[in-house]
């Protein structure tokens, strides 16, 4: 029930801070180190005397995996210690292992072994949120928030990242490049409902209606990867015949009114489809609204006749 990640190649030291093979060994040692504030140890510390991490970039923790663990605590005690930092007093805050200070909690734990370290805050700053990264059940969107966060608050650039996590460059990149989708995409691949595979391919559309609209056919065809792929090179390789000249000389009138497009585009994001709209230097026009399918249409009918 004890997470134990793998800690090869992340810098600081972090592969000393998670270790469970000196709890038995220093666990008198600990028990005695407290008064004398010793870091580089682990000690059994009360609960009591540990404040959360302010910095702590996990939020939500699921609370039937909270409870399994906490009954597993019970039994066995918790395996692998936390992390915390000396503050003040008999005080420490918590640096990582927070869902192991939970359960604890719940298990009615009266202290709990702790790694004591000394660090700033931008070192606990760091320490959290690498550890956090480590867990095997983020999902892609989690991971970039968490690759932003360090590369923001640790002032770190995507090469400097990467050497710390022992990834290459263009996975921290891949990464990071999520965080431009819109929300509703965002949205979607933090519940699953789309993978990273397509969340890549979605990237290559640059203009944000054709963006959305192409992520909505996805979603509603349960579309895969490479038909995604195959979807995102369509779209971008569309071309429209040439209108003409009294026509074509109104649409390009209409690609440099910034007002207009700002119009098509709040359009195209409300129905989630491609919208177009020509408008003849009288201020008469049309607007062109697209749909893919049956389904798409009676989805647009009812949004425009509600």
């Amino acid at each position: 029930m004890i997470d134990n990640k793998k800690k090869g190649g992340l810098g600081r030291g972090l592969s000393a801070l998670l270790t469970d093979d000196k709890v038995s060994a220093e666990k008198e040692i600990g028990k005695s180190a407290v008064a004398a504030n010793q870091a580089g140890v682990v000690l059994y510390v009360p609960l009591a005397n540990i404040e959360v991490n302010p910095f702590q970039p996990r939020s939500t923790f699921e609370e039937e995996s909270l409870q399994e663990l906490s009954e597993s605590i019970k039994i066995h005690g918790v395996i692998q210690p936390i992390t915390v930092r000396k503050i003040e007093g008999n005080k420490y805050q918590l640096i990582a292992g927070e869902r192991r200070l939970r359960a604890s909690k719940l298990a009615a734990k009266a202290e709990i072994p702790a790694y004591v370290r000394a660090a700033s805050d931008q070192e606990s700053i760091e320490i959290a949120l690498i550890e956090n990264i480590q867990r095997e059940d983020l999902n892609p969107l989690e991971i970039a928030i968490n690759y932003k966060r360090l590369m923001d608050e640790c002032d770190l650039t995507q090469d400097k990242l990467a050497e710390r996590l022992s990834k290459n460059r263009s996975t921290v990149t891949n990464f990071i490049r999520l965080l431009k989708l819109p929300p509703d995409i965002q949205a979607a691949l933090r519940d699953n409902r789309i993978s990273m595979g397509h969340a890549k391919a979605l990237l290559a559309i640059d203009h944000l209606p054709t963006l959305l609209s192409a992520f909505k056919e996805t979603v509603a065809k349960g579309l895969s990867v490479r038909q995604t792929e195959e979807l995102v090179r369509s779209v971008n390789d569309t071309t429209i015949k040439p209108p003409s000249t009294e026509k074509a000389a109104n649409i390009r009138a209409s690609e440099n009114d910034i007002f207009l497009r700002k119009i098509t585009d709040k359009i195209s994001s409300t129905l989630g489809t491609r919208v177009s709209i020509i408008r003849t230097k009288e201020g008469k026009g049309e607007i062109a609204i697209k749909f893919y399918n049956d389904t798409d249409l009676e989805r647009l009918v009812e949004l425009l006749t509600d």
